[in-house]
């Protein structure tokens, strides 16, 4: 008979907690156990850990464990830049959605069983080769673990997610992690020209693992395994491989870290992608200035800023729209990651328009260069505090949305005030004004979010990192991209926010 999934008692207790109480009580009573000492990073594992366990992926990729853990690194990230009982309140949207997952008859009930690793046959070696060498019973051949890695792809062509799934507990024991992880990302990245999910989902959660902790690595990757080998298979997108071909880049030694002298090639690359009215020219930029000399570091950081310049010019109001960021933020991350395929690393950075979300913003989209710097230069000047307040305020007083008259999320528009925060921001970067004052303010801002699941959080990470990560004078523009963002998200729905206001000042 088969059994669900157990973990260690350090932990089996703090995941059936999240499981089993009632969406109702969940956030007090998360709330009492962080009081009580729970270590966070504890709390936000259990999470993850009951999601993936006790909820199933839906068809979609609205449900289940993707989301939470998907946004797993960005909420752990984000408390630690949090004070006081204010890192409690990420900590809290996590697992309220967790929960949420869990009691929702979409993807639940459901429990994550327990089976036996699959292996390709003749993947073991026989008994007799096995005293041959120390009858140790746990050699197995290179051509055994090529036979699996076959067998994986063959069940994905297939869409026999289950029993991917079952070949891949066997690769994660019998090859390194990252071969295992590479093997998974070649058939997750193209499939992004499906749903920009299929590469996020997988990326996030082993940057998570990276970063934070690999002893859960087969349960919390066994979703996302399923999911990347599902129904409906990867599209091809041969104009890609094309490029890669016609500049020979598999056939040459690519230089992959960036220096000081790529800052102008960075910039001119960078800047012609925010000007792109048909992101189908990315990849072609992006080919002639690897196949030129430019590093695949380079290449990523042009991508971010690119990313930055089609965001403010998008005119979406979906708040769940910001994969542009996200996804290019994920990606220059898996550029600086050894072990994953130069093959893979290209096709990392040349499929980054294909994903249907980040694709649909080009049909929306005002004339480059954004913001409206003379309406940016007709405000009036304010102090850094005062500035400071007006983009808070601008933020918070956006206009509540009318959802009687949305048919299409998707298709949402942003209203126009979204632009008033936008030039305040951009006001803020042209006064010279402490970038870290004004993240620390969005920080605080992202955590009222229970709308977009985790989606305002990872792009408040995004933003970030890219900002630090990204040279002058190009920097900046992740910021202004931080509140386009926070004016979209805010509002939309605060109920873990509020619901946990009154307690926390209970205290």
């Amino acid at each position: 008979m088969y059994t669900r999934v157990r973990y260690p008692d350090s932990i089996e207790p703090l995941v059936q907690f999240i499981e089993e109480t009632p969406r109702s009580e969940i956030i007090d009573r998360t709330l009492e156990k962080l009081r009580a000492g729970v270590p966070i990073q504890q709390m936000l594992k259990a999470s993850a850990l009951a999601v993936t366990r006790s909820s199933d992926l839906p068809p979609g990729h609205h449900g289940g464990p993707l989301h939470p853990v998907a946004g797993l690194y960005a909420v752990s990230k984000l408390v630690e830049r949090l004070e006081g009982e204010e890192r409690f309140l990420p900590v809290l949207q996590h697992v309220a959605l967790a929960n949420k997952h869990i009691n929702d008859p979409v993807t639940g009930p459901y429990q994550l069983l327990e089976f036996k690793a699959l292996d390709a046959a003749h993947a073991s070696v026989s008994r007799l080769d096995d005293m041959a060498a120390d009858g140790a019973g746990d050699v197995v051949t290179e051509a055994g673990i090529e036979a699996t890695k076959a067998a994986f792809l063959k069940a994905v062509d297939r869409g026999e997610s289950n029993k991917a799934d079952h070949l891949f507990l066997w690769l994660w024991d019998n090859v390194p992690p990252i071969e295992a992880f590479d093997l998974l990302m070649s058939v997750a990245i193209p499939k992004n020209a499906l749903d920009d999910h299929y590469f996020i989902y997988p990326a996030a959660l082993w940057r998570y693992l990276e970063t934070y902790d690999k002893e859960h690595l087969k349960v919390l990757m066994r979703p996302a395994v399923r999911y990347v080998a599902r129904f409906p298979t990867f599209r091809a997108v041969p104009e890609i491989h094309a490029l890669i071909e016609q500049h020979g880049l598999l056939t040459r030694i690519l230089r992959q870290r960036t220096g000081d002298d790529e800052t102008d090639t960075i910039g001119k690359v960078g800047e012609a992608i925010c000007g792109c009215d048909k992101y189908t020219e990315i990849p072609r930029i992006l080919t002639q200035a690897i196949a030129d000399g430019l590093s695949l570091e380079g290449a990523g950081e042009a991508l971010s800023i690119g990313a930055a310049g089609l965001f403010m010019r998008s005119q979406t109001g979906n708040p769940m729209d910001v994969h542009l960021h996200t996804s290019a933020n994920l990606r220059r991350w898996l550029l600086r990651l050894d072990g994953l395929s130069v093959k893979n690393k290209l096709l990392v950075l040349l499929h980054w328009q294909t994903g249907p979300e980040i694709k649909s913003t080009q049909y929306r989209m005002e004339p480059w260069p954004q913001p409206d710097m003379e309406a940016v230069a007709k405000l009036p000047h304010r102090s850094q505090e005062e500035l400071l307040e007006a983009i808070t305020q601008s933020i918070f007083t956006q206009p509540p949305t009318d959802w009687s008259k949305v048919s299409n999320l998707g298709k949402m528009i942003a209203v126009p005030e979204v632009k008033d925060s936008v030039n305040l921001a951009q006001q803020w970067v042209a006064l010279g004004y402490d970038p870290k004052v004004l993240i620390a303010r969005l920080a605080e801002i992202v955590c009222h979010d229970s709308f977009t699941e985790m989606h305002a959080f990872k792009h408040h990470q995004s933003i970030v990192e890219e900002f630090h990560n990204t040279r002058e004078p190009w920097r900046w523009m992740h910021l202004v991209c931080g509140v386009q963002a926070a004016a979209i998200s805010f509002g939309k729905n605060m109920e873990v926010y509020e619901g946990a206001l009154d307690l926390l000042h209970a205290a």
